[in-house]
């Protein structure tokens, strides 16, 4: 590494390098990359701002657990899947299959949900039953129940189940229907006569039916569906089956017509009830007040270009699919004449977006082809690791109307969001808004008499702290003040030649020396190569435009950056290994190609583990990194700040006493470091999330004016000050508290700026929070 003072100062002068060719746009770029020639900036196609009163603001984020019985592990399973709420608006009702009861949900105050409590399907028939679907109906709610596996483990070849009608208000049990099979999801008529429910007759994925692969069709018995009428009191209730004919859908092309599973129902304003049949990738429409079957059709093949197609590291959108079966599994009514359905796929299919069909035709009038993907990746929700199987599994949807427009909302299982789209032509969605939750994301209900939207999410890790959640969002100016500061997306990536810049894992910022602003931030070891991203910080939401490879050898590097020091000629990148010794300052070129590696001391890198170097800032020829954990001679919660010396290549160490929170399995530590108005700004940050979370602060340390230790002598603690509790700013956006606040800088402008790590969708919800918080 040079320690060439009066060349750094000379360079400084020359700002039209701007440190790297991603920052500028001017003659003298330099960037050159694969993906991004000299010169050439990332534009944003989607305007995200949409205007107060034609947006959804996000309420608040209710984790589950929080409404277990009394007693409960709060680290049990614990989910929502499926949701209704009753006639009044007031009362949410969401299935939670995992813990096999349903739950029950204040939303008086859509702001406060409040827990109510849980009804155990235990209460109503077997242990092991599990419930699939709700529906309110009038005082009542209609629990569908699976009872497959009640006392013997599942039987596939004998399904079974029923519908039980609840009173709400005492949670008792007034009658129950049986439905000869295994059912799954259930929808009311608009006029309330009566219920659909899809008989699904699942497959058991690990049976080998003869001559097919494991987990193939057929496997007998085949699905149906059944109409509740809903006339008279409960006791008066009744089921009638209807039979899909095996004819009929094998006229329509239908892969295994003899064994049909419908999976999700909808019912339009005439009484027509559209049945998806998934793994056979077909569609029927049933009179629902005769039974008869109108028609059956085929969602058809879709080949989509443009998407990541290899799970290797790397957010590479070059791959293509094949035309592979839709395999269509939500589906809703766009009017009366047209569905669309989410193509979350099964076995041998799925094509990563949602289609609109002509209803009586079954002709395509507009698919998304990889638009949904890319959305996905504009706000870094992409998931890497799914990108060879069914990337981001759009898998529910749903139709309402919102401010006088008919609007879609399609739930990504995967990337953990909801896409809101106008429909009013339906052959043209218009994209409007992208809603983050928690992982999993399957049940959307609105709730047209309050401008309420919920969401409910089946994924729960207690184990990560990630818990599933019902997120609950209101439409228009009415819940613009309570809607979550800062709105999402606070950061997305711009498109160069229609393809968006892929991001995420930003675990570092640091200020452009040339553009107030600007800032540089740059992807973890969660994917590979390493890169470093321009922010514009003029743009709304914060916009990146430009990427910049590292190169080491003329080859693409992987390192897992955690921190970043922009100088204006080139970076300082804060690197953290797999151990002690990985760890390391890499010195890289405005071309992106590395010039140096300076390992730390060996006798510190042989007392660190895998959480070592974490952030560096530059002070003149005076280099500060942050160490996140503690040397293993050091005291417990005393982590070390270190200064190299660029002109002798000496390093120093000092103390810094952390904050502790006694919670189980947590620790603390320290993310970035920088330097400002003649002081040391850290960022410290303990491991929880959600409404766990403790520690998420900046603190202010004078720089010293004496020498530190050498070596890992005990270091002198330097006295520290708060400057900024994040905790409030993180928890104002009303999502789900993230737990690695990871990068922070003052930018040129004098605002400071912090953004989250969101782990490349991985163990974690996805949402990256970027924060301005003005002047500290």
């Amino acid at each position: 590494m040079t320690s060439n003072r009066s060349r750094v100062t000379a360079v400084a002068a020359a700002t039209a390098l701007l440190a790297s060719a991603c920052s500028a746009g001017t003659p003298e770029d330099n960037t050159s990359s694969a993906s991004t020639p000299p010169a050439q900036r990332a534009t944003s196609p989607i305007d995200w701002n949409l205007p107060d009163a034609q947006r959804y603001h996000r309420l608040a984020t209710y984790p589950v657990y929080l409404n277990r019985p009394a007693g409960e592990d709060p680290g049990a399973e614990t989910v929502a899947e499926i949701s209704t709420v009753t006639p009044d608006g007031n009362t949410v009702i969401y299935t939670d299959a995992a813990a096999k009861r349903i739950g029950f949900l204040d939303i008086r105050d859509p702001s406060e949900p409040t827990g109510l409590g849980v009804l155990s399907l235990a209460e109503l028939g077997h242990a092991d039953d599990q419930p699939t679907s709700v529906a309110a109906v009038g005082e009542y709610v209609l629990v569908v129940v699976d009872t497959t596996g009640a006392g013997a483990g599942g039987d596939f070849a004998h399904p079974s189940g029923r519908v039980d009608v609840v009173r709400v208000a005492d949670r008792t049990r007034v009658h129950s229907i049986d439905l000869g099979g295994q059912p799954d999801s259930i929808a009311v008529s608009p006029d309330g006569s009566f219920a659909a429910i899809a008989m699904e007759n699942q497959r058991d994925e690990e049976f080998t039916p003869g001559g097919a692969e494991e987990g193939d069709l057929p496997q007998p018995p085949t699905g149906f569906l059944q109409l509740l009428t809903l006339a008279g009191p409960p006791a008066a209730w009744t089921a009638r089956k209807v039979d899909l004919d095996v004819e009929q859908a094998r006229a329509a092309g239908l892969d295994t017509p003899q064994d049909l599973e419908p999976e999700y129902v909808s019912i339009n304003s005439r009484g027509q009830v559209a049945l998806t049949l998934q793994e056979n990738n077909g569609i029927a429409v049933i009179d629902g007040k005769t039974g008869a079957v109108s028609s059956i059709f085929t969602a058809g093949a879709q080949a989509v270009d443009g998407v990541d197609t290899a799970e290797d590291g790397t957010l590479d959108q070059s791959g293509s699919i094949a035309a592979l079966p839709r395999e269509p599994d939500a589906i809703g009514w766009i009017g009366d004449d047209h569905l669309a359905t989410a193509n979350e796929g099964d076995w041998k299919g799925g094509t990563r977006g949602w289609t609109v069909f002509d209803a009586m035709t079954g002709e395509v009038v507009w698919d998304a082809g990889n638009s949904f993907e890319q959305l996905a990746v504009r706000t870094g929700l992409h998931i890497e690791s799914r990108a060879d199987s069914k990337g981001p599994e759009p898998e529910g949807l749903a139709i309402i109307e919102i401010g006088g427009r008919p609007t879609a909302l399609v739930a990504s299982e995967r990337s953990n969001f909801v896409a809101a789209y106008d429909v009013s032509d339906p052959a043209a969605p218009v994209f409007r808004q992208i809603l983050p939750t928690t992982p999993g994301p399957e049940g959307v209900l609105a709730i047209p008499a309050r401008d309420l939207l919920i969401i409910s999410s089946e994924a729960d890790d207690a184990e990560e702290r990630v818990r599933a959640s019902v997120t609950v969002y209101g439409y228009g100016d009415a819940y613009a003040q309570a809607g979550g500061k800062p709105a999402f997306p606070s950061i997305v990536s711009g498109d160069l030649d229609g393809t968006p810049i892929g991001w995420g894992a930003l675990g570092a910022l640091s200020a452009d020396p040339g553009a107030p602003d600007r800032l540089f931030t740059a992807t973890d070891g969660a994917y590979g190569p390493a890169r470093i991203l321009g922010v514009d910080l003029s743009a709304t939401p914060a916009l990146i435009e430009r990427e910049l490879v590292v190169t080491e050898d003329g080859k693409p590097v992987t390192l897992d950056v955690e921190g970043i020091a922009a100088r204006p000629d080139g970076f300082l990148l804060a690197v953290e290994g797999e151990d002690g010794a990985g760890s390391e300052l890499v010195e890289v070129g405005t071309d992106g190609a590395i010039t140096e590696r300076v390992k730390l001391p060996a006798d510190i890198a042989a007392e660190l583990g895998g959480q070592g170097l974490e952030g560096v800032a530059v002070d003149g020829d005076q280099v500060w990194v942050a160490l996140q954990r503690e040397l293993k001679s050091d005291p417990q919660g005393v982590v070390r700040l270190g200064r190299y010396d660029r002109a002798d290549e000496s390093w120093q160490w000092f103390g810094y006493q952390l904050e502790s929170t006694d919670a189980e399995g947590d620790w603390v530590g320290l993310s970035e470091i920088a330097v400002h108005d003649g002081a040391l700004l850290v960022l410290e940050r303990d491991k929880l999330n959600g409404p766990d979370a403790r520690v998420k602060a900046i603190y202010r340390v004078d720089i010293p004016t004496e020498g530190g230790v050498s070596g890992t002598a005990a270091p002198k603690v330097l006295p520290k000050k708060l400057v900024r509790d994040l905790l409030p700013d993180l928890a104002a956006t009303n999502g789900f508290v993230q737990e690695k606040v990871e990068g922070f800088a003052v930018a040129g402008n004098g605002h400071a700026y912090v953004v989250t790590d969101n782990d490349g969708v991985e163990d974690a919800n996805g949402e990256t929070v970027f924060l301005d918080l003005g002047t500290l």
